[in-house]
C-alpha cells in the first residue's frame, strides 16, 4: 500500500514573482523516496500550495492532511538571507507580522491557537536531517527560530493539528527536551511533522542585490535527503546544533 508524504510550499509573497518553497515542493510532487522496511510500503510525495495568508493557510493545510492522510508532513517556507536549508526546531504560539500578508492581514501579538501550548517542538529528526544533507554536499543547519509570521503560523498550526488528532505525535513543550517522547521522537504509527526554511533562488536574488541564494537543483536534492532521513530515523541523533544567539 502506498503511503503519502505531504510537502507544502507557499504562493509568491511581497511582490516576488515566485516562491522558492513552492518551486521545491512542486519539483518533488509524485517523487517516491527510498523507504525502510519499517515504513510498511512505498511512499509518494504530494505537493500542495498554501496561500500566504494567516488563517487561510491553516484551512488549506488541514484540507490537505484530510485528503492525503499522510504519514509525514513537511511544510516549507522561504527564509531570504539564509545560506543553508534550515529545519526548524520549535514553533511558538504567537503571530506578530512585520508586514501584511497577501490578504492585507497583519496580526500583532495574537495567538495562533488561543489556549494552545506556548510552543511545539518539531517531531522530525532535524539533526539527523542536517547531518545527512551535509554528507551529500548540501549546506544545512538547525534553526532555532521560525519567525513570527506566516511560516511560524503554519508550523505551529501543523503541530497543533497533529497533536490533537488521533495518531498524532505531540511535540508539545512541557519540560521535556527535544528527541524525547514529548519533544521529537514520534511513537510507532504516529504522524510526524515539522517545518523547513529554504534559501532564495538565484533568479530572485538577482532582484535583491547582495542576497545569498541556492540553486533549485541543490534545494531539491537537500529535501530528498531530508525526507528519506525523516522516514528512516525515529529517534534523532544527539549532537551539537545550538546557537549562542
Amino acid at each position: 500500500m502506498t503511503q503519502n508524504v505531504l510537502l507544502t510550499g507557499f504562493e509568491p509573497f511581497d511582490k516576488d514573482p515566485l516562491n522558492p518553497s513552492w518551486e521545491v515542493a512542486r519539483a518533488l510532487d509524485g517523487w517516491q523516496p527510498a523507504t525502510p522496511a519499517s515504513a510498511g510500503g512505498a511512499c509518494t510525495v504530494r505537493a500542495v500550495q498554501l496561500p500566504c495568508v494567516f488563517g487561510d493557510a491553516i484551512a488549506r493545510l488541514e484540507q490537505a492532511v484530510a485528503q492525503w492522510q499522510p504519514t509525514l508532513v513537511i511544510c516549507l517556507g522561504l527564509a531570504g538571507g539564509r545560506t543553508e536549508i534550515t529545519p526548524e526546531r520549535v514553533a511558538i504560539n504567537v503571530d506578530d507580522a512585520r508586514i501584511p500578508d497577501n490578504a492585507g492581514r497583519q496580526p500583532v501579538d495574537t495567538a495562533v491557537h488561543a489556549g494552545g501550548p506556548a510552543a511545539y517542538f518539531s517531531t522530525l529528526p532535524i539533526k539527523a536531517m542536517v547531518r545527512d544533507m551535509r554528507a551529500q554536499g548540501v549546506p544545512a543547519a538547525v534553526s532555532n527560530t521560525a519567525g513570527t509570521s506566516v511560516c511560524n503560523h503554519i508550523f505551529y498550526a501543523l503541530m497543533h493539528h497533529l497533536a490533537t488528532r488521533a495518531g498524532g505525535a505531540s511535540g508539545a513543550i512541557s519540560g521535556a527536551a527535544p528527541g524525547t517522547a514529548a519533544g521529537g521522537a514520534a511513537g510507532s504509527g504516529a504522524v510526524r511533522g515539522g517545518f523547513i526554511h529554504v534559501p532564495t533562488l538565484p533568479e530572485l536574488a538577482a532582484l535583491h542585490p547582495g542576497m545569498p541564494s541556492m540553486a533549485l537543483a541543490t534545494q531539491v536534492r537537500g529535501l530528498q535527503v531530508a525526507i528519506e532521513t525523516a522516514l528512516a530515523v525515529q529517534a534523532d541523533v544527539r549532537e551539537v546544533g545550538g546557537a549562542l544567539h
